[in-house]
């Protein structure tokens, strides 16, 4: 008796999601170094006196250079891993203030009249931080999502394995002895499915947190995980399923064990 199950493919979508969360972490960190390797603007630059030119503003760069840099370290690193494709028609300045807010978005504007102040440094860098602890929290939720699957499909795959090779002989081929033990074998088969639900639904009622701030709702997590596929929640369907599919042979051998009495 075949059995569809969507442990195997939950894992595959899991480890995939994990690697795009461990890429956008060490994308923040490295734009946070950049943002930090850059000198903010003077708050006040002092003017330059010259015998020829009189009083004349201070040389350097024009306001915009280092809010420039700033976006360009932003595209360099963080924005591959914020949109699904890299020739994503989205504006930088939108990426930007998704991923770090929208007032920061607004004074690295090019055409905002705002330098790169040491106020705004602090605030980039901040939003980042905190953005990059979030995927650190993520990166946690998933990887105890995966180790959760691992012993899912463990179970699983340990039913199924049994219930194909079981279907190999004919219950008319089976003596007494042979259909009572095979009952008892389907009671503890049903018993690791509804084990395996039970565990499901106590992850799912948890958390991963950093702090009060910082949390993954389990729950959450599974649901936008597996958004695409054809159960909302892979691992109680299919725990349901093997669990069907064990108390129906469970009937079937019963009513062999009825006739033999």
């Amino acid at each position: 008796m075949p059995v569809e199950t969507h442990v195997a493919r939950a894992r595959s979508r899991a480890d995939a999601e994990r690697e795009a969360v461990d890429a956008k972490h060490s994308a923040l960190g490295a734009f946070v170094d950049r943002v930090e390797a850059l000198s903010p603007e003077p708050t006040s630059p002092a003017p330059e006196v010259t015998a020829t030119a009189g009083v004349r503003p201070a040389s350097g760069s024009p306001p915009d250079d280092r809010c420039r840099s700033v976006r360009e370290a932003f595209a360099g690193t963080v924005r591959p891993h914020s949109v699904d494709d890299a020739d994503d028609a989205e504006p930088l300045l939108e990426t930007i203030g998704s991923e770090l807010s929208d007032s920061i978005a607004v004074a690295l504007a090019p055409t905002t009249d705002a330098s790169f102040s040491p106020e705004l440094k602090r605030m980039v860098v901040s939003a980042a931080v905190s953005r990059r602890a979030e995927t650190a929290v993520m990166r946690r939720a998933l990887t105890r999502e995966m180790e959760v699957l691992e012993a899912a499909e463990e179970t699983v795959d340990t039913v199924t394995a049994w219930v194909a090779d079981r279907d190999e002989t004919p219950l008319t081929e089976l003596g007494f002895e042979a259909l009572r033990r095979r009952h008892e074998d389907l009671a503890e088969h049903r018993e690791r499915c509804d084990a395996l639900a039970r565990d499901r639904q106590s992850f799912l009622q948890g958390t991963t947190s950093q702090s009060a701030e910082v949390g993954i709702d389990h729950r959450s997590l599974v649901t936008y995980l597996y958004a695409d596929f054809p159960v909302d929640h892979p691992v109680l369907a299919t725990a349901a399923r093997l669990g069907e599919v064990c108390a129906d042979c469970q009937r079937a051998v019963r009513d062999h064990l009825v006739r033999r009495v």
